[in-house]
């Protein structure tokens, strides 16, 4: 048996669960991934099976002892990074009193949003809480909404529980959050880092309803009997809190310092800025979330459709690449969409994509501006297609960018991590069209499973702070821009943002010629 040095930390996302195991250098051995459904009963309705959550980290873990040869009695701790804006409800019996639960990006609760605003000044609230979703996905809102149309529910639940909270209590028994988690509440004062209790009344919720506040690395508990002998492991392992995704995730993605900046490009994308103040703009509106460390914050701008327009373009422009790659004939049909934009010159012949395929982030005029090429003709190949995709979601980035540099206009470089990152082509593009170098780094898809480790790391003393992580970064790749195409991207890009306005106005006109097919 090695050392009793090990922890497994979890990346609970939207789509699935990653396992991964640590050493106490902070260095991965393996990982495992097991995935489960969101069902979508309407448009606005956007919910998961809580108990898929906990059946995922009980198979991950299993696989992962099996897959790397660890003992479970090496394991130390564990730790998990959730995705954000849970409302769970639990008995104080400990029952799950709801079958599927709202995801972070259910927008039910649009009336209970309407109602709390009538008492609370909006701009105000923004400025207190940071919280710059829609309102209507923050964890209040969604309470309010049981409070309003399950209220057998509601009357019975002891506490509200954010995702990686309801797993915690699942392995401990205590219910507890972290302030990272609870900066997503609708309820919280970023600065003052605690509950408010004149939102707690304006929203008619009772106040006791809501998980108690430890520290990110905090230690939870141990695990109970009934939940090692379900994971496999021993009673003693502790659990540390962990945090919400967005957070963990910048404490892995090298956020431990003032002003550090990440760019996150996976199925949807956002840019951070990590510091000591968070970034708050009511035009904007960046969304913040307390950070993982005390005292700093993670503040983002997002499009929602960055990897799912590639995807949109993968399936809808490239299906013969997927079948290519399923008969095992390429590897990967991403590559060769890669391959088939450097066949197209920059500017794609004059074709702008817009991405919003999705709808529009906060960062947009109006949230039903649509995707879409403008300026198609003739003249243009697939190549170009593939090619104004990748240049649109470039673009629309590189305005979530701009509106983040009006507070810090110091920024130079840019470490990009998720599965966008790992094409270099689109590395340099994104140097070109921004201006700044970006970096790719031996962090490529972790970095959200490497903050959950850090903080059980240094939570349990392992690790005396967080500069550790700086060394686990090594730079694989650094691109700088180049001035000949950054010139031609500038006059692309103002194209980008007249057409963007253009979307938006004609959704906004679509939507309102037809409702019923919105």
């Amino acid at each position: 048996m090695g050392n009793r040095d090990k922890i497994i930390a979890y990346d609970l996302g939207t789509s699935g669960i990653k396992a991964s195991l640590y050493d106490a250098a902070g260095r991965q051995l393996a990982d495992t991934l097991s995935t489960y459904d969101t069902v979508y009963t309407g448009k606005k309705f956007h919910e998961q099976d809580p108990m898929q959550w906990w059946e995922g980290i009980r198979t991950t873990t299993k696989a992962l002892l099996e897959k790397s040869g660890v003992a479970a009695g090496e394991i130390l701790a564990l730790s998990i990074s959730g995705h954000s804006l849970g409302a769970v409800p639990v008995s104080a019996e400990g029952e799950i009193l709801v079958d599927r639960t709202p995801l972070w990006s259910d927008l039910r609760a649009e009336r209970e949003a309407d109602a709390f605003f009538e008492n609370v000044d909006y701009r105000n609230w923004y400025m207190c809480t940071g919280n710059g979703f829609p309102r209507e996905c923050y964890s209040v809102f969604k309470i309010m909404w049981c409070r309003d149309h399950q209220g057998d529910v509601y009357r019975r639940a002891a506490k509200f529980l954010g995702s990686k909270d309801l797993c915690n209590f699942l392995m401990t028994g205590r219910m507890c959050t972290d302030p990272s988690y609870a900066s997503g509440s609708g309820v919280y004062s970023l600065l003052e880092g605690r509950y408010v209790p004149a939102y707690i009344e304006a929203a008619g919720i009772d106040a006791d309803k809501l998980p108690e506040i430890i520290p990110s690395d905090g230690v939870v508990g141990h695990l109970t009997a009934r939940a090692a002998a379900a994971l496999g492991l021993h009673e003693d392992v502790q659990v540390v809190c962990g945090g919400v995704d967005n957070s963990c995730m910048a404490l892995g993605a090298r956020g431990i310092a003032n002003n550090r900046v990440y760019l996150s490009l996976g199925s949807s994308a956002w840019i951070a800025v990590i510091a000591d103040k968070p970034i708050l703009d009511f035009q904007y509106k960046p969304f913040v979330f307390a950070h993982v460390i005390p005292g700093m914050y993670a503040s983002a701008t997002s499009i929602f459709a960055a990897g799912t327009s590639m995807r949109w373009a993968r399936e809808n422009l490239c299906p013969d690449l997927v079948e290519a790659e399923r008969r095992g004939e390429i590897k990967d049909a991403y590559v060769a969409m890669n391959e088939m934009t450097e066949r197209s010159p920059i500017g794609a012949k004059r074709l702008i994509f817009n991405p919003c395929l999705s709808g529009g982030s906060m960062i947009e005029e109006d949230a039903a501006i649509t995707g879409g090429f403008v300026g198609l003709n003739m003249g243009h190949d697939r190549n170009d297609l593939v090619r104004a995709v990748m240049e649109g979601i470039t673009y629309n980035l590189r305005y979530a960018l701009e509106i983040l540099k009006r507070y810090d206009p110091d920024i130079h470089e840019m470490l990009m991590v998720g599965g966008g990152s790992k094409s270099p082509l689109w590395r340099q593009m994104f140097a070109d069209v921004m201006r700044l170098d970006t970096i790719k780094t031996s962090i490529v898809q972790d970095a959200a499973s490497l903050g959950a480790a850090a903080l059980a790391l240094k939570g349990l003393g392992l690790w005396p702070d967080y500069s550790r992580i700086d060394e686990l970064h090594a730079v694989e790749a650094r691109c700088v821009p180049n001035e000949a195409n950054a010139r031609k991207y500038d006059e692309m890009y103002k194209a980008h943002r007249a057409i963007a306005h253009f979307m938006a106005k004609s959704g906004r006109l679509l939507e309102e010629m037809f409702p019923d097919e919105a």
